[in-house]
């Protein structure tokens, strides 16, 4: 969340949007220990690997 909000933000003033925002940024972004898959698509790789 540093990332997006410095560490003295006040996170009353920040709109819905921009947490969102922030939130789907951080998801969607290729990690290194899922062998450079979003955690979206390690998910969905391994639930249909479910039956």
């Amino acid at each position: 969340m540093r990332e997006f909000f410095p560490k003295k933000t006040d996170l009353t003033k920040v709109s819905e949007t921009e947490l969102f925002t922030a939130l789907w940024l951080m998801n969607n972004r290729p990690r290194k220990c899922l062998n450079y898959q979003t955690p979206l698509e390690k998910f969905m790789h391994e639930t249909s690997l479910i039956e």
